[in-house]
């Protein structure tokens, strides 16, 4: 998603939100062979990709980014968490829906979703998307700032990737909360301002820079998006919006909404990723000592790229 703007007219693109309908035509879980339409979702995909042709990894991700929906397990099982493992009969608005991979993968599932975004062309490959599934998603063009929707309307809200480039983002976590129903939750994902490796320049320590050092660092290893690149809005890295883990969780506080560190709260629940061997060993001898969460919050401080965190709405004011 690119930026938002609370001045920007609302444009409405294709169904209005209000009147949206969930028409899931064929097998969802099967794509259907169609070599023009995927000759099209290229089509409309790569000048998007072009400013990032310096990755190492260019071919596989955007291998990764054409099929966006088939990567998106982590992301599925994190909303069926935040609804309690049941999609069925819940609302869900994507806000920054991008290139649909997750509406998709979604509405795959079964969920009845909106997807909402401010560039009309991410839309354009989202309805792609879903097209190779035969769906039909309901997507707004419009401002994180200034939600199309009445109040109480979601059950969860998705919000990834999206609030470093937003023009005002304690107005779009405000919508956020007045969207939600009471008890609902939003999916969200902030970067760190002291990330050792940012997750936009792939450049390791610029975070640590002032601003006009790291920019030019970022010009000199030829990583900028001033050439080749349609994403004009608030990407300079002085542009981005970026936070510590307590900045972020007192600007939601401020706007009614209690943030969860979900990372910290699945290692607070005794989770283990599937590691082996002496990494393992470590990492259980470090939570018998109790310390696993003070080491992750060192961690988080001054080296995780991005905040993975849910926004909680009481269910009484």
């Amino acid at each position: 998603m690119q930026r938002t703007n609370a001045n920007q007219s609302q444009r409405p693109d294709a169904e209005s939100p209000e009147n949206a309908t969930y028409r899931n035509t064929a097998n969802p879980q099967s794509a259907i062979h169609n070599p023009q339409l995927e000759a099209e979702i290229a089509t409309a995909i790569e000048p998007w990709l072009a400013h990032m042709r310096w990755r190492k990894d260019f071919a596989a991700w955007r291998k990764r980014r054409i099929w966006q929906e088939e990567y998106q397990a982590a992301n599925v099982a994190a909303v069926r968490a935040a609804l309690g493992g049941d999609l069925a009969g819940k609302r869900l608005l994507d806000l920054g829906s991008g290139m649909g991979g997750l509406a998709v993968a979604l509405a795959r599932e079964g969920a009845a979703l909106i997807g909402l975004d401010y560039n009309p062309a991410y839309c354009a490959i989202t309805r792609l998307r879903a097209r190779r599934y035969g769906l039909t998603l309901p997507l707004t063009v419009g401002a994180g700032e200034a939600l199309p929707f009445p109040a109480a309307s979601f059950d969860v809200v998705i919000n990834l990737d999206v609030l470093e480039h937003v023009r005002d983002p304690g107005q779009v976590i405000a919508e956020i909360g007045r969207v939600l129903r009471p008890g609902g939750a939003c999916l969200t994902s902030a970067p760190n301002r002291f990330a050792f490796r940012d997750a936009h320049y792939h450049l390791p320590g610029i975070n640590w820079l002032p601003r006009p050092w790291a920019e030019a660092i970022i010009r000199r290893a030829g990583h900028g998006k001033e050439q080749g690149s349609l994403l004009t809005d608030r990407q300079a890295l002085s542009a981005l919006n970026t936070y510590t883990w307590a900045g972020f969780a007192a600007l939601a506080h401020r706007h009614g909404l209690r943030a969860v560190d979900q990372v910290e709260e699945r290692l607070r629940g005794g989770e283990i990723r599937q590691l082996t061997g002496i990494r393992r060993t470590l990492l259980l001898a470090v939570r018998r000592a109790g310390l696993l969460v003070p080491i992750y919050r060192a961690y988080r401080f001054g080296w995780q790229g991005t905040f993975q965190a849910r926004l909680e709405k009481p269910r009484r004011a």
